[in-house]
């Protein structure tokens, strides 16, 4: 039998094998995923200290003579990248540039005007910290309107502490 036959649900006549690629690319996804989200655990710890001591594994580069399986997991970094979104919580650790934290996954490019203004800064720099809400003069000064409109709709999560 040929592999989409194979590869087909049981419900609809097929043997119901999975497609071992996407299986095995959403397996790197999730210890990627893991990466971010459990950032203290054994495995991100050493893989942080080896390959992105400086970076998030979203921004790290696979560096020079790397092992097979960071490799393997940084190939299925795209997975990951497409899913992921940030909240705004305090903003603290967030760069204003390239991370995907406006709505809708939706991120600020360091082609527009003005990016080297932002380029260093972090997305708690646009925030009124005192009352957790966007500082609307310094968004609408700093960007265009079209970009200042989707920061200033931008939710912020408030955190209990």
């Amino acid at each position: 039998m040929n592999w989409e036959k194979l590869s087909t649900p049981k419900i609809h006549g097929g043997m119901g094998f999975k497609d071992l690629f996407a299986f095995n690319l959403a397996m790197l996804g999730k210890q990627g995923w893991k990466f971010i989200t459990e950032p203290d655990s054994l495995v991100a710890r050493n893989f942080k200290a080896r390959y992105f001591p400086s970076a998030s594994y979203l921004t790290a580069t696979v560096g020079h003579n790397p092992i097979y399986i960071w490799r393997s997991i940084m190939g299925a970094r795209f997975i990951v990248r497409e899913g992921a979104r940030w909240s705004i919580g305090s903003g603290a650790t967030i760069p204003i540039l390239i991370e995907p934290w406006l709505p809708n996954g939706e991120f600020i490019g360091n082609d527009i005007p003005g990016a080297h203004f932002v380029h260093n800064f972090i997305v708690n720099s646009l925030m009124n910290l005192y009352d957790k809400s966007w500082n609307e003069q310094v968004v609408r000064q700093v960007f265009s309107d079209d970009i200042a409109n989707k920061i200033l709709h931008t939710p912020l999560i408030f955190q209990v502490d």
